[in-house]
């Protein structure tokens, strides 16, 4: 019959890691909470700049970033769901063949808005779309055509 000592081996192992965890989880914890920053709401276009500028940093920062490019990501696919390509409506802007990242596209907004303060208490939306027709703006009609306009 083997000893009785390997069969404790195991219990006292464990015990050891629940200590562990216990000790970091307590740690854990004792953190303060990370510091309410700009990304739980935004209304205009000051508010949306303020997430999309690259200044600051830690975990703050990529929540911001994180808001900024899902801003920008659900406004551009909502512009082209209805704006679809080959028919009449006319896209409020057009990208060019080399389309800018999503990173891009908020660092660049960020810019646009401190440039244009004009436009900061507008909505967010009104704001992003003012700066992507400025930026990416369609080639003009050709004469004749009709355009269904909204």
């Amino acid at each position: 019959m083997p000893p009785a000592a390997p069969a404790r081996a195991v219990p006292l192992r464990m015990s050891l890691a629940a200590a562990v965890l216990a000790l970091s989880a307590g740690t854990a914890l004792a953190q303060p909470p990370p510091a309410a920053g700009p990304t739980t709401h935004v209304e205009t276009v000051r508010d949306l700049a303020a997430v999309c500028d690259p200044a600051g940093g830690g975990m703050p920062r990529l929540e911001a970033i994180a808001y900024c490019q899902g801003f920008i990501t659900a406004a551009a696919q909502y512009h082209t769901l209805t704006h679809p390509a080959g028919t009449p409506l006319r896209p409020l802007f057009c990208l060019p063949e080399r389309r800018p990242s999503v990173a891009e596209s908020g660092v660049d907004f960020a810019q646009w808005a401190r440039a244009t303060p004009r436009f900061a208490e507008e909505p967010a939306l009104d704001g992003f779309l003012r700066w992507a027709q400025a930026r990416y703006p369609c080639p003009p009609v050709a004469a004749g055509r009709t355009v269904r306009q909204r």
